[in-house]
């Protein structure tokens, strides 16, 4: 006969209810009145939580049925009436899994996931679907494990989680020792396997598929990352963990990133180079610009001219755009490409060249072609290398773009 039923209606379950119903009730109510969650609801959280302690303590409980709170008060159970702090007892019942004020918060693992982006994607924005499989907390069993009505306390040690045996020493002499229970080792629960939640099958947690919209801004980097926050794997007792997207940006045939320009080898004849040209390139996002040189501006192989406004979209100012760097090289005509006679009508066109004298103490040598050695500190070409920093806005002011 249950004198009282205040500590059963904080928690809106029945006195007969099995320990299991006072978990799950007293799981509900914790997360709802939490004061992280409802500050106003501080004096309500107590309460539960003080009801929480009494009814899942089988000596507490008995004492509770039989004389109410009065009996709980002057049952020799300590200060404050026997109860422990209701943050600690939350501690205990979740692991922590909620932040508590000047403790640090436990969240589940934060799963990282690459995604394969083009530098179109970045040019143009876009919007990627991501499948994931994810642990939820399973719903038959609001991730306990165990069927409805199973109580899941330890028979063999009553749920406290330790053995005591006692030892005979001698007359009038015992020892009582304490041990790990061999049975649940030490967890204080433990459930027949035909008792476990037939959909989870004890593991509180099922698989389940998770379409993740991802959407790429214009301007996104190479590495960036997306977080989708509370969407990671879901622990019984912890916050759900991150799942954090980073981006990995394919190598493009044509044109390089960097920082918010895009560089472009373009290959010219000589003839272009000397009299001018004009070229089609054909941008990102499928725009045709037509490119050309001013009349009588000399191309030189390594060259570096650009295109304002052509290039990648400024991060959250895509209105704004980076430059179009263009490296130009030179082809030049194979040996033998002129005949003596078209060769001395070409020279014509140039300014005279020096005449050099020959005299008695000069040596004259041909030249032949050089092929360098590996590892050699020179290499051929050498003057058309160039750095990738030299593109950077804020880089080398002999990179300038000139608008007529």
């Amino acid at each position: 006969m249950v004198k009282e039923t205040g500590y059963y209606d904080l928690l809106g379950v029945k006195p007969g209810a099995t320990l299991d119903e006072i978990k799950r009730a007293y799981r509900r109510l914790a997360l709802k009145y939490h004061p992280d969650k409802n500050p106003s609801e501080g004096e309500r959280f107590k309460q539960i939580s003080q009801a929480y302690e009494v009814l899942s303590d089988t000596q507490k409980r008995a004492l509770y049925d039989r004389g109410g709170e009065r009996a709980m008060k002057e049952g020799g159970m300590g200060g404050r009436g026997g109860f422990g702090s209701p943050m600690d007892i939350f501690n205990m019942f979740f692991g922590g899994g909620v932040r508590m004020p000047g403790r640090p918060e436990r969240r589940g693992k934060t799963v990282v996931h690459p995604l394969p982006v083009t530098l179109e994607d970045l040019y143009n924005g876009t919007t990627r679907k991501l499948s994931l499989q994810k642990n939820v907390i399973c719903s038959k069993c609001n991730g306990c494990g165990i069927r409805e009505g199973v109580d899941s306390r330890c028979p063999k040690c009553h749920g406290t989680g330790m053995e005591f045996h006692v030892h005979q020493l001698g007359p009038s002499m015992i020892q009582q020792i304490q041990t790990m229970c061999s049975q649940c080792q030490g967890q204080g629960e433990w459930v027949r396997p035909l008792d476990r939640c037939l959909t989870c099958n004890g593991r509180r947690v099922v698989r389940e598929k998770k379409i993740l919209n991802v959407h790429l801004d214009r301007g996104m980097q190479d590495g960036q990352r997306i977080t989708f926050h509370e969407e990671g794997d879901q622990v019984p007792g912890l916050e759900p963990g991150d799942v954090v997207i980073v981006l990995d940006q394919k190598e493009h045939p044509v044109f390089q990133r960097v920082g918010d320009n895009l560089v472009l080898r373009k290959e010219i004849s000589l003839v272009d180079a000397l009299c001018g040209f004009r070229q089609v390139v054909r941008t990102l996002d499928n725009r045709t610009l037509l490119v050309s040189s001013q009349r009588g501006d000399v191309i030189r192989p390594g060259s570096v001219k650009c295109v304002p406004n052509e290039g990648m979209p400024v991060y959250r100012s895509p209105a704004q755009k980076g430059r179009l760097i263009i490296h130009f090289q030179v082809r030049f005509p194979e040996p033998g490409w002129l005949s003596p006679d078209r060769l001395r009508q070409l020279r014509t066109f140039f300014p005279p060249q020096e005449e050099v004298m020959a005299t008695e103490d000069m040596q004259e040598v041909e030249l032949s072609d050089y092929f360098s050695q590996p590892g050699h500190w020179w290499q051929p070409h050498a003057g058309e290398a160039y750095h990738e920093d030299d593109f950077e806005e804020s880089s080398h002011p002999h990179v300038q773009c000139h608008t007529s």
